[in-house]
């Protein structure tokens, strides 16, 4: 499935270079959700929750309420999560809150898990120079993706995997990365990052990974009526992860 991305800043719909310099502003989220229409499902981070800079609740709420969303950012309690799902996300990311020090807090995601259900959880596991990164990207832990899918797979429906080396550069992906992922559990599996090509996007769709878009959206590189068409097919002939 090819879910499209609308990143929230400073009450804005933005799109960042790797986490941290803006490169472009988008439409309202009401006119992006218009763009977005041909698509069943549309990926929403609070980019100013995720770094501790407040919270975009409106736009959220908003987003929520209107489509079938994911959503994260600055999800690090229980009655965040919880509230997630009540606005009417689909299901609710999990990145920084996933660890604790150098592990996985696997306290917090049982609690999690209990109040909104394993399904509803969306692991972030956000990677640059090959470790984990949290806090928006601020922060890197001592541990990799591939160490730790499998003893998280317990704890969520599925895996938001960000090939933050790439993120909004707009030069490929880690394909590879993504293979070794793949391998190491049957959770579905979301990639990002530098995801720029058709190539790109078909090779990830073989691979029964689905493709969140950005940048490459946003900027016109990729053409959202053929993505559409890519994705109407591909979800008629995909097995289920």
């Amino acid at each position: 499935m090819i879910i499209p991305c609308i990143d929230l800043m400073d009450g804005k719909v933005v799109q960042l270079v790797q986490g941290r310099d803006k490169a472009l502003e988008g439409g309202t989220p009401s006119e992006m959700l218009d763009r977005f229409k041909a698509f069943p499902e549309i990926q929403v981070i609070d980019l100013d929750a995720a770094i501790g800079n407040g919270f975009n609740d409106e736009l959220v709420e908003f987003l929520a309420a209107r489509c079938d969303a994911r959503i994260g950012g600055g999800v690090r309690s229980v009655e965040r999560a919880q509230k997630l799902v009540q606005q009417g996300a689909k299901q609710v990311i999990i990145g920084t809150a996933a660890f604790d020090g150098n592990g996985i807090n696997v306290p917090f995601l049982e609690q999690v898990a209990a109040a909104i259900g394993r399904e509803k959880i969306l692991i972030a596991l956000d990677s640059k120079h090959g470790k984990i990164v949290i806090k928006g990207w601020r922060e890197s832990i001592d541990l990799t993706a591939e160490e730790v899918i499998a003893k998280l797979s317990p704890y969520a429906g599925g895996f938001l995997c960000t090939y933050v080396d790439k993120e909004g550069m707009m030069q490929g992906t880690d394909l590879d990365w993504f293979r070794r992922l793949r391998e190491a559990t049957d959770r579905d599996i979301t990639a990002a990052g530098g995801i720029t090509t058709l190539d790109d996007v078909r090779a990830l769709l073989g691979m029964n990974i689905h493709a969140a878009l950005g940048m490459a959206i946003y900027t016109g590189r990729l053409d959202l009526a053929e993505l559409a068409r890519i994705n109407t097919e591909a979800m008629k002939t995909s097995p289920p992860a």
